[in-house]
């Protein structure tokens, strides 16, 4: 190897190390494409708590709420790479978001992987009007009424509206949508049995069946959820295959230097462990996860595969 050469790598290598000895100096910010006080946004404070106190200087948290999430994932993008700058993205930033329109970003090519800090699984819960408890009750209810069963969602595009039509592909059935500005303004009428079904998260719809308003039938993950171990999984209950829930994770833009990538990664993943934590997290209905870079982009890559898949065959267009 060349000496001029060797001269180079022992400056590019003592210059990230450097770095990584001497990041951060100054606070960090984590932009929220989404508006303050929901469960992304609380989630991510509580995250940027205890990483503050892992760097030792301040991690803020910036709201850059609309259009789904592209406005804050493309300023994210669009930041210098220097470590100071993170996202808080989501399965609709980067998994669904990119698929049903144009976006302004790449969202592969325009940012650092770093780490995967939680998911949220969706229970199904049906009308108590019917008397339906079981999955496979709503399949035949569905199918014996043809033009009568139809779903809620939190509008088009959405994941509640994904996953209704993903079940109804997988279960061959024909059910109308009807969307609405967010899951909570459904609820009465899927009380009062004008709409049939609702794929809705853990936080919201678990008080309405524990006091007997809705009824769950499954979780929409293809695993049970530590927060509601009790209720069978789609496949368990008559659908083998059907995996739906949204992720969260910590993406820099791209360049983001791997010292400071790797030192995040490292401190998120012992953070997401303290029991405090986590105990934080399921009561806005997210489960911890944690792992490498690359196991967080498998992630995403899946996911990404599959929500592109059932906007295609459904052939949903954004509102």
């Amino acid at each position: 190897m060349p000496h001029r050469l060797v001269a180079c790598l022992a400056i590019f290598f003592a210059a990230a190390s450097a770095h990584a000895q001497s990041w951060p100096t100054k606070p960090l910010k984590i932009i929220v494409p989404f508006p303050a006080g929901g469960p992304t946004d609380v989630m991510t404070r509580a995250l940027a708590e205890k990483l503050s106190t892992a760097l030792a200087q301040p991690v803020v948290v910036d709201n850059k709420p609309g259009a789904g999430g592209t406005i804050g994932s493309d300023l994210a993008a669009k930041s210098a790479p220097d470590g100071y700058t993170l996202l808080m993205a989501t399965s609709s930033t980067h998994s669904i978001g990119p698929y049903l329109g144009k976006v302004p970003y790449d969202p592969r090519k325009d940012f650092t992987p770093v780490v995967y800090v939680g998911k949220a699984t969706n229970i199904l819960v049906v009308t108590p009007t019917l008397g339906i408890h079981t999955l496979r009750e709503l399949i035949d209810y569905a199918r014996t009424n043809p033009g009568k069963a139809n779903y809620a969602s939190s509008g088009i595009g959405s994941i509640s509206h994904l996953t209704s039509e993903m079940f109804a592909s997988m279960a061959g059935l024909k059910i109308v949508h009807v969307p609405y500005k967010g899951t909570q303004l459904s609820m009465p009428d899927l009380m009062s049995g004008q709409v049939t079904m609702l794929f809705d998260s853990v936080l919201t719809a678990k008080p309405h069946i524990d006091a007997k308003r809705l009824v769950g039938l499954t979780v929409s993950s293809k695993e049970r959820s530590n927060l509601v171990p009790d209720m069978p999984t789609m496949a368990e209950s008559g659908l083998p295959g059907f995996d739906s829930w949204t992720w969260f994770g910590l993406f820099g833009p791209a360049g983001t230097p791997q010292p400071v990538v790797d030192r995040v990664n490292a401190e998120v993943n012992r953070i997401v462990t303290d029991p405090a934590l986590r105990e934080r997290f399921a009561q806005l209905g997210f489960e911890t996860t944690g792992g490498t870079p690359a196991q967080f982009s498998a992630v995403v890559e899946s996911e990404s595969a599959k929500w592109s898949k059932v906007i295609h065959d459904a052939n949903v267009k954004p509102e």
